[in-house]
């Protein structure tokens, strides 16, 4: 079967779009970077995707709030496009990464289905020492349908930005979430192991989201959004400490992300 296509959405302040362009292309898919307006100039691009990949990076400076204009440009130009890939026959994947994550939950598509009144059911905001944070973190896969976490249990992967707590509208909708699997990914405790509901620590959990929620996926599995950044741990060697690992693996952690996305496909 020919390799899936994947459009890799440019904005004004996208900086992480060649790094997840590369690790698709090392999982095996045909991938293009194109700018949003490019596609606004010309919406029946989006057909020749299989998949959308939202990068990181500071789209539009994160003017307003982080990921928001472009969230309202896709919403206001792109719509049909958003719809195609989140609604279509199911035969499409969407993935937002840390900037990326931010404007699929200003979307909505991460989280609808999960309450009926106008109030959002969950969001993201700042962290909770309210700066900048990056740092490498350890991460543990929840019981999902996600189709990019599909069999991984952990990972060890570098987050970088301001605004990523996750923290849901009240405690039904994170229940909700929960018991569906949607909350996929988690920050964890490496001594401890496992999903855990209760907040973790600062570092352990770097921005005080609730549940230790680092990932969301939509109730099908094909639509995810993650903050922390897969495609800085493609290599052994992009780990931190490399040089002190007595055993080197073949690939680093993020890649299988992008290799469940690739094979699923086939």
């Amino acid at each position: 079967m020919p390799s899936p296509r994947v459009l890799v959405l440019r904005a004004p302040g996208t900086n992480c779009d060649e790094e997840t362009a590369f690790a698709f292309q090392v999982a095996g898919a045909e991938v293009e970077r194109v700018h949003v307006n490019r596609l606004i100039e010309n919406p029946a691009l989006k057909d020749r995707y299989q998949i959308l990949c939202v990068p990181g990076g500071f789209s539009y400076g994160d003017d307003i709030a982080a990921g928001r204009i472009l969230a309202t440009r896709l919403r206001q130009y792109l719509s049909d496009m958003v719809d195609a890939f989140v609604h279509g026959k199911g035969d499409r994947l969407v993935l937002g990464i840390c900037n990326g994550m931010q404007v699929l939950m200003r979307l909505g598509v991460l989280t609808e289905g999960v309450s009926q009144s106008e109030k959002p059911p969950a969001t993201l905001t700042w962290n909770n020492h309210g700066r900048f944070e990056d740092r490498w973190v350890h991460l543990a896969v929840d019981k999902t349908p996600c189709v990019f976490l599909k069999d991984i249990d952990q990972m060890y992967l570098p987050m970088a930005h301001a605004e990523g707590k996750f923290v849901a509208a009240d405690d039904e909708s994170l229940s909700t979430l929960r018991k569906a699997g949607r909350l996929a990914l988690r920050y964890a405790d490496p001594d401890q192991g496992g999903v855990q509901d209760e907040v973790l620590p600062f570092p352990i959990n770097p921005n005080g989201a609730d549940a230790n929620v680092a990932g969301v996926c939509d109730s099908t599995g094909r639509v995810f959004g993650l903050m922390p950044h897969p495609e800085r741990h493609i290599d052994a060697t992009h780990h931190p400490f490399w040089t002190r690992r007595k055993e080197q693996p073949e690939h680093g952690d993020g890649l299988k992300m992008f290799q469940n996305a690739v094979d699923w496909f086939a």
